[in-house]
């Protein structure tokens, strides 16, 4: 299965100049977790997630008003539409990301999740998996300390 065929083609996005609020509320209007940056040839540069508005800039008191581009995280991992699910999720697990934007060319074609794996090909033992392993990656001492 081809990433092209699970993806999601319609991505929220924004430019690095989008205020933090202002990318806040378009995750909430259109109930996403995050945002993909993109510049003005409309090629994405960086991802920005709910976790990264909350952790880096709401919880350390930075002006909500702050240019987005400076919280976003970076360098944007990316698959492309003909990649196979199997080498998509090995790339998500190697970088620690559940959300992985589909380019085509310079172009943002869609994006994958780990949602989208786990309802679109309905295994869910994988999804599981690959959320396990992202997380254990992600933050090892809650993994492996914090949890009891």
């Amino acid at each position: 299965m081809q990433l092209s065929e699970i993806m999601t083609a319609g991505v929220v996005t924004a430019r690095p100049q989008a205020s933090a609020v202002s990318v806040a509320r378009q995750m909430r209007d259109n109930r996403v977790g995050s945002v993909v940056i993109v510049d003005s040839a409309d090629s994405p540069v960086a991802m920005i997630t709910d976790r990264d508005l909350a952790v880096r800039v709401f919880a350390e008191g930075v002006d909500p008003a702050a240019e987005v581009a400076d919280h976003a995280s970076r360098p944007l991992i990316c698959g492309e539409p003909e990649m196979e699910l199997d080498e998509a999720a090995a790339l998500m697990v190697k970088h620690r990301v559940r959300r992985l934007p589909v380019v085509d060319g310079d172009s943002l074609a869609g994006i994958v999740t780990l949602d989208d794996i786990a309802v679109r090909t309905g295994n869910l033992e994988v999804a599981q998996r690959m959320t396990a392993e992202v997380i254990e990656g992600a933050l090892p001492q809650f993994y492996f300390h914090e949890r009891g």
